[in-house]
């Protein structure tokens, strides 16, 4: 049923309005193409209250990816997943539940992250690091598991860090082909691809079925 839990309560305040509304505008139309005015907007606030919260657009975006953080990350941590005694099944676990996320068109699944970095990571290097803490923590939450996994299953060649920011690479790049495809095209082309990477990690730790 977890697919189906929102991230986040509905916002109340000025600045959680704001947030929320960035994290919709920037999904679907990226952060250069967000104004302001259109963040406003969408939030149903004046640009005082924008001004009062954010000094800048570029400070609402850095705003954005950590908001994003936090809630995504408190998502994942209560997933059922995680109840699973064996490793290896707390990882499969992990990805079938991205893969159960990923319908609708790109805006309703991709990563806030991932869309504002991709503009920004030469224009702003404060969204560059946001970005890169939101992206890189999101694969440290998976780092433990894949380390028990790699001890039960005695794997060599590779560790958990590794293992953990290849997942993050490949759901990336999974949601960045979505985004070429026609929109009722682009979730199942996005699951292809982590359903290809959740059969590497039944291969490596010896848990595909016969």
């Amino acid at each position: 049923m977890i697919p189906n839990q929102p991230f986040r309560p509905s916002p109340v305040t000025a600045r959680d309005k704001l947030l929320e509304a960035a994290l919709k505008l920037i999904r679907s139309r990226g952060f250069s193409a967000t104004s302001v005015d259109d963040l406003c907007r969408e939030a149903g606030v004046t640009k005082g209250a924008f001004f009062h919260h954010f000094p800048s657009k570029e400070a609402l975006g850095v705003a954005a990816a950590a908001y994003w953080s936090q809630s995504t990350g408190a998502f994942f941590a209560a997933a059922p997943y995680h109840h699973q005694f064996d490793p290896v099944e707390r990882v499969l676990g992990y990805l079938d539940l991205r893969i159960a996320l990923v319908t609708g068109p790109p805006e309703s699944f991709s990563c806030v992250a991932g869309t504002m970095v991709q503009e920004a990571f030469r224009s702003s290097e404060a969204i560059r690091q946001a970005c890169e803490a939101s992206i890189l923590g999101n694969a440290r939450a998976l780092e433990a598991d894949l380390e028990a996994a790699i001890a039960q299953t005695g794997v060599k060649g590779v560790t958990a860090q590794s293992l953990a920011r290849h997942v993050q690479a490949v759901i990336q790049g999974a949601f960045i082909l979505a985004k070429t495809q026609e929109p009722d095209a682009a979730a199942a082309t996005a699951r292809e691809h982590l359903q290809h990477l959740r059969r590497y990690f039944e291969l490596l730790f010896g848990a595909a079925e016969n």
